[in-house]
């Protein structure tokens, strides 16, 4: 208790802005007490103003009061300095190199504790007292302390800069938008780092979906290392099998088999590696972007958030894989060297001679598909564009192929197309001549009621009417339904509503080997309506299949795209 009493006399006993013993204690008219120097150098700096004010309590005074050393004062701040305790905060309390000081402190100052963005000046714990007592500065806009105050300062009228011009990207005051800025797109700062904020935002999500993909990539990746390992792990084990069974002879033919599936199988695996190494690159320099902008999200000075906020470099577009085709389905890995030796087994010397290139040959095709980014924008679809016309042998007798083969329309009259096992006898369905494979791209124009846009395996049934014949309704065929009002998708006679812009042209992605099929809506811009990952087990065709009796007149075109 006692120790509490001397620590009450000495914050009694202490200068309010130097926060130190008192030396030569004054007192103004208002009662409170200074140190002679300090009030004297906070009066000096209000000489021009021609009033002088209380630091504490801001009562002002004309003319500037005479000052008079208090005895009084002096003696007990004496006395209390013979106790040997000091009024000095603790060294940590003082505001080093890399802080931010206190603005009114005098001598040594203190940390500031907040930064007020009106007043533009830092305050330590004492001198913030009157934000929060008296009503005026409680409105005060107070952040963490900042070294960048002035920053907010207009250097042309010395306002506070509480505006954004949009028209010149650049914060202003309140004159300059009534003087050199004036009819320019003016909004509050406040406004603008709404804005920005919204923006900001937008691409972290951006970022994190990303990191998701990343990710997700690296994951399948992982996945298709321990494929190839199990398929060459197969591969050897087997080929150890069928050696052991062979005369001394085969041997050394054995030996070779093995080191070259290793061989080979350290090279897939280390192209598969090296692409996982990037992507785990790429994952944590998304990361770290991310916190830089978490970071700035979290600033509270506008001004200073609109300052930095230029200073971040756009998000650079991705060069590597994307996860949409990573879902990888290669026809073999190091199986055909198991058939390969097989074969050997079975033969004598002289034929071992002559099949050892093929065992040398099945063990370095190996090749897995490594992912490529889907295409992005129409230009780059546009790459994988096919030249595809429509095959008479298919197309039913009320449809008229025209323009090349490439346009097909709705007649009332049969065709003069002979008799053909390919045709379709009772739907209004047509295939493409060329088979599709690798990636390909191409895009359907129709007209009137509506169509739909299919791709089918060459073996979907042709005769009748079933599910077994229909675009979409069975497990060889897939196909998009589009009318003026809405689309379908279908397979295997189940359907999914698409929901997208309306247009009548429709854009078809094929990645055969990747088992992707996209389908778009093309106008000014191209939106994807519906994508398949699958396996494809065999070449697909290009189909349109019309509603029926009551598609008379209406058309659809395989579009020359190159």
């Amino acid at each position: 208790m006692a120790q509490k009493g001397v620590q009450l006399d000495r914050e009694t006993f202490s200068c309010s802005i130097c926060l130190d013993l008192l030396k030569d204690p004054v007192t103004v008219p208002c009662g409170h007490s200074y140190c002679m120097n300090c009030i004297q150098t906070h009066w000096d700096k209000e000489d021009e103003k021609r009033v002088y004010s209380c630091p504490q309590c801001r009562q002002t005074f004309t003319p500037r009061p005479a000052l008079l050393k208090s005895t009084m004062l002096a003696v007990l701040v004496e006395e209390l300095k013979k106790t040997g305790l000091q009024a000095a905060p603790a060294d940590h309390c003082y505001a080093g190199a890399e802080d931010v000081a206190c603005d009114v402190c005098t001598g040594r100052k203190l940390k500031a504790c907040k930064s007020c963005l009106q007043c533009l000046a830092s305050y330590c714990e004492k001198h913030l007292q009157l934000h929060s007592e008296l009503d005026p500065l409680k409105k005060h806009k107070l952040v963490e302390p900042s070294k960048k105050l002035q920053e907010n300062i207009c250097s042309r009228h010395d306002e506070v800069m509480k505006m954004f011009c949009r028209t010149d990207q650049q914060s202003i005051c309140y004159l300059c938008s009534v003087d050199e800025h004036k009819g320019h797109d003016t909004v509050s700062a406040a406004a603008e780092r709404t804005e920005r904020q919204r923006e900001l935002g937008v691409s972290r999500q951006n970022i994190q979906q990303r990191i998701q993909d990343r990710e997700k990539d690296v994951k399948l990746l992982q996945q298709e290392v321990e494929a190839v390992n199990r398929s060459a792990d197969k591969a050897v084990e087997d080929s150890e099998k069928i050696f052991t069974q062979l005369i001394r002879l085969m041997e050394e033919r054995r030996s070779d088999v093995k080191q070259q599936v290793r061989s080979q199988q350290e090279a897939e695996v280390s192209r598969v590696r090296e692409l996982q190494e990037k992507l785990e690159q790429e994952i944590t320099e998304l990361k770290r972007r991310d916190a830089d902008l978490e970071e700035l999200s979290l600033t509270e000075d506008h001004n200073q958030f609109l300052h930095d906020y230029p200073s971040l470099s756009p998000l650079s577009e991705s060069t590597d894989s994307d996860s949409s085709i990573f879902l990888i389905h290669p026809l073999r890995y190091f199986e055909d060297v198991t058939a390969a030796v097989s074969e050997v087994r079975d033969q004598l010397q002289d034929v071992l001679r002559e099949t050892w290139t093929n065992i040398s040959r099945t063990v370095t095709e190996v090749d897995v598909l490594l992912p490529q980014p889907e295409p992005k924008t129409r230009a780059e679809f546009l790459q994988y564009s096919c030249d595809i016309t429509l095959d008479p042998n298919t197309a039913y007798t009320l449809l008229l192929l025209s323009d090349g083969k490439r346009k097909a329309t709705v007649m009332t009259e049969n065709q003069s197309y002979s008799s053909h096992p390919d045709r379709f006898t009772d739907l209004f369905q047509v295939l493409s001549r060329e088979s599709l494979t690798g990636r390909c791209y191409w895009e359907v124009e129709w007209r009137g009621g509506g169509v739909f846009v299919a791709v089918a395996y060459k073996n979907i049934s042709r005769a009748g009417s079933g599910d077994e014949c229909v675009f979409g309704y069975n497990d060889k065929s897939w196909a998009l339904r589009c009318d003026n009002n809405s689309y379908n998708f279908w397979y295997n006679s189940v359907q999914t509503r698409v929901s997208g812009p309306l247009s009548s042209r429709v854009g078809v992605y094929l990645d055969h080997r990747a088992g992707i099929l996209s389908f778009y809506s093309i106008s000014e811009t191209m939106t994807l309506l519906h994508r398949v990952q699958t396996t494809f087990t065999q070449p697909l065709y290009a189909g349109l299949w019309f509603y029926g009796w009551l598609s008379y007149g209406d058309t659809a075109e395989l579009c020359k795209v190159k």
